[in-house]
């Protein structure tokens, strides 16, 4: 499903999404019964009012008493005092109701995006799932705090008033209904158009999020390659796209609401040629009149209004579509239903016929087999696309694979919790990922079992205390977003650090000297013997001259391990490993 487009999805979910977005209304129902006691409340006093002036205008006519314009001025405002009372309150439990719902389905939302596989990451653009929990949760809130109990005082607003104007006068009536047929037709017109319209908006908003994210983040590739003005092309275009569907969801409101608007006009301006005839003929009184053509008034607005909240909902319904296809979304790596939680994981890995692939198609991995017992040091060398960083991440079981086993301290780590797994392997990078904050957030990483000494201790391992503590806050010193204020070998220090801190069973290593000038890389060098002493170590690297003191190292060509054993029996092997090597030192000479 993660190669669908964003309508296809939309398409294939359809059907449910209203309910979902009524299943979240569900703790509230109590609140939503008040809401819509008052929304009746409400109504009656709509209907109410124009009787009142009505009545007090045929009883003047008739006694020419002024207190009954007295009394019916006191009675008004009695019912204006109670519309507003009911009004606060209703408006207060919706916003309220509103903005808890909403908190929680952004909080379900993003909880759900944590649990997913790394597969769906590889296939999603980080800009479409901000879009998801930011514009698409907060389009939400309009029709929990209001739509939907709008929608339902519309409806009986537009109930009522058909059944007491057919009370009253019901020839009368009948002529006032004449051009609903045609307000009709166009409320079934705006609703469709602006279904489509609102789709787009929101497919063309999520497209502009995703380029802005993607090409901020690369925004320095841009600028090295001076790509500036093709970019600026590329998201001019994106914006124009945006902008006219904005302007096309303008353009049907614009449309609707004065034919509308019109429509009412034409029906007031006949039940007045026709009322007034009456009048003059004794067959109405005036107050009847009267409370004809201010109900005409009422009667279009909720129409309107109605269309416009369907539209609404739509939009809701539209992001809804798109959050619980998310929601949907099944992890590729489900935890076993009773996990098996070892009291200490050694660190004994074992591959026994793995075959593995991205896509279920195109095996990067082929019958491989291998074990590595605790405390060993094994490192993994071979071209560019062996299948190297695929192992590591299958250890971590970020992915699973399609055939085989592989066993963590003898049992498969399918069965296994993975958050053990995880806090068992401390992987250091090449690409450093350093989050917003300050030096011991990024070490600790909420941890709240790491104290600020073991924060200290691991940064004095590995050096990284060196440049932390010449820092002018220190440990508190902030960090901007993706460490951007550090050189890359003092990130990839407090990477190291990080890892020190959590105390890992097992080390991973992806090339994690290779952004490491030659000075920095001789200061953690002896960090990193004490560190692997003990652990078991698996490690990638295409500097050869970093791995040759490991226990094993296993040579990968096309998905399999072709030769493996310590550096001097490779090389006495003279098969690929040596090759390898004698293309480095080759180089390094050059």
């Amino acid at each position: 499903m993660n190669n669908l487009t964003d309508d296809k999805l939309e398409s294939n979910y359809k059907g449910s999404a209203l309910l979902h977005l009524l299943r979240y209304m569900k703790p509230y129902l109590g609140w939503v019964t008040v809401c819509l006691v008052l929304v009746l409340a409400l109504t009656a006093f709509d209907l109410y009012r124009p009787m009142l002036i009505g009545d007090a205008i045929d009883l003047f006519e008739s006694q020419g008493n002024y207190d009954v314009i007295i009394e019916t001025a006191i009675k008004y405002g009695v019912v204006l005092v109670l519309s507003f009372l009911f009004n606060i309150t209703q408006t207060w439990l919706l916003q309220k109701m509103g903005q808890s719902i909403i908190l929680t389905v952004r909080k379900d939302l993003y909880a759900h995006i944590q649990s997913l596989s790394s597969r769906y990451f590889d296939l999603t653009p980080v800009g479409r799932l901000v879009t998801r929990v930011t514009n698409d949760v907060e389009a939400l809130d309009e029709m929990y705090s209001g739509i939907l109990v709008r929608l339902f005082r519309n409806i009986v607003m537009i109930i009522g008033l058909a059944a007491v104007m057919l009370a009253l006068d019901f020839r009368l009536a009948l002529i006032s209904f004449l051009l609903l047929p045609i307000v009709a037709v166009l409320t079934v017109v705006f609703r469709k158009v602006a279904r489509q319209t609102y789709r787009v908006s929101r497919t063309r908003l999520t497209d502009v999020n995703t380029f802005l994210s993607e090409n901020i983040s690369g925004m320095r590739i841009i600028q090295i390659f001076g790509r500036e003005k093709r970019k600026f092309e590329e998201f001019n275009d994106k914006n124009h796209k945006l902008y006219r569907a904005g302007y096309r969801e303008m353009m049907v409101f614009a449309i609707f609401r004065p034919l509308v608007f019109i429509l009412s006009i034409f029906s007031l301006m006949i039940v007045l040629g026709v009322g007034s005839r009456d009048v003059l003929g004794n067959v109405i009184s005036i107050g009847t009149l009267y409370i004809f053509s201010q109900y005409i008034k009422s009667f279009f607005e909720p129409i309107q209004e109605l269309a416009e909240q369907f539209s609404t909902l739509q939009s809701s319904i539209a992001s809804a579509e798109k959050i619980f296809t998310i929601m949907d979304e099944e992890t590729l790596v489900k935890e076993a239903e009773n996990p098996v939680v070892l009291p200490r994981i050694r660190g004994r890995i074992e591959f026994s016929h793995v075959w593995f692939a991205y896509d279920n198609e195109n095996y990067v991995l082929r019958d491989v087999s291998f074990v590595i017992e605790p405390g060993e040091k094994v490192a993994f060398v071979g071209a560019t696309g062996a299948g190297k960083s695929s192992i590591l991440n299958l250890i971590g079981r970020y992915y699973d694979i399609q055939k085989g086993n592989i066993y963590i301290d003898g049992v498969d780590i399918r069965k296994l919790s993975k958050k053990q797994l995880r806090s068992a392997i401390g992987q250091m990078q090449q690409d450093v990922f350093i989050f917003e904050g300050n030096v011991e957030y990024n070490i600790r990483l909420h941890d709240d079992d790491i104290t600020m000494e073991d924060v200290k201790a691991a940064a004095e391992y590995v050096n990284a205390s060196r440049f932390i503590e010449k820092l002018p806050g220190g440990y508190q010193e902030p960090v901007s977003e993706r460490g951007a204020t550090f050189s890359a070998g003092e990130r990839q220090l407090l990477s190291f650090a990080r890892t020190l801190a959590h105390k890992p069973s097992i080390l991973v290593m992806d090339e994690a000297t290779a952004n490491i000038d030659t000075e920095t890389e001789l200061l953690i060098q002896e960090a990193l013997e004490k560190l692997m002493e003990g652990r078991t170590t698996i490690m990638v690297a295409h500097r050869l001259s970093t791995i040759q003191h490991a226990d094993c190292i296993m040579v990968m060509h096309k998905g399999k391990i072709r030769e493996q054993g310590t550096h001097q029996e490779l090389l006495a092997q003279d098969g690929i490993y040596k090759k390898l090597y004698e293309l480095q030192i080759h180089k390094d000479m050059s």
